[in-house]
């Protein structure tokens, strides 16, 4: 796996969601995400960030809410969604789904994390299917369990995680947990919903 796949990979995964955004009615917009507070339109708003937040906005974000990062990722979402309307943020999101340009801090694999399980975020909610390619998931479930800011360190201390429909697993934990990789890579990211869909042995 090289940058130009995870180039690849994350453009066709933002060019589907921007097909699947157009997909929906305005109920389905102000709708909520399993992102807790944010409206399905705040996380459309987000994704389109990824390659639009300089280090100065990062910078202003982080001091207005207090070195908060997750309160300052929430409050530019929602500025950014009350800016702008549906047909815009999917414009925003074709126009820029195979920009290599990220938010400061962020590695070549987060935009990929980012834009699948964000789509899982909208999805889910509204009974709609994401199907997820199994390439992807697997390299983002690589990245997650690796990284410190996921929490999926913390996870992997105490349970197992293994894919039952790709040759993926991580952990040494006692506990297991098993399901589609898909489903493990949400569970991965602090996706409560995830657990439904999942098997776990004590």
């Amino acid at each position: 796996m090289g940058h130009d796949d995870i180039l690849a990979w994350t453009k066709a995964e933002r060019l589907s969601l921007a097909a699947f955004l157009e997909d929906l009615d305005a109920h389905e917009w102000d709708a909520a995400s399993l992102c807790e507070g944010w409206t399905v339109r705040d996380v459309a708003a987000h994704l389109t960030l990824s390659t639009r937040t300089t280090l100065f906005v990062a910078i202003k974000g982080a001091i207005r809410a207090r070195g908060d990062f997750n309160r300052m990722v929430a409050d530019l979402a929602r500025e950014r969604a009350a800016r702008f309307q549906p047909p815009e943020l999917i414009a925003q999101l074709r126009e820029t789904a195979g920009s290599a340009r990220r938010a400061p801090g962020a590695s070549p694999l987060d935009p990929l994390v980012d834009a699948l399980v964000h789509g899982q975020d909208m999805a889910r909610p509204l009974g709609r299917t994401r199907e997820m390619p199994a390439g992807p998931v697997v390299a983002a479930l690589d990245h997650v369990v690796a990284s410190r800011f996921y929490g999926g360190r913390e996870l992997l201390r105490t349970t197992r995680l293994i894919a039952t429909d790709a040759d993926w697993s991580a952990g040494e934990g006692p506990r297991e947990v098993r399901g589609a990789a898909a489903d493990l890579l949400l569970l991965a990211t602090g996706r409560r919903a995830a657990r439904e869909d999942l098997r776990s042995t004590p």
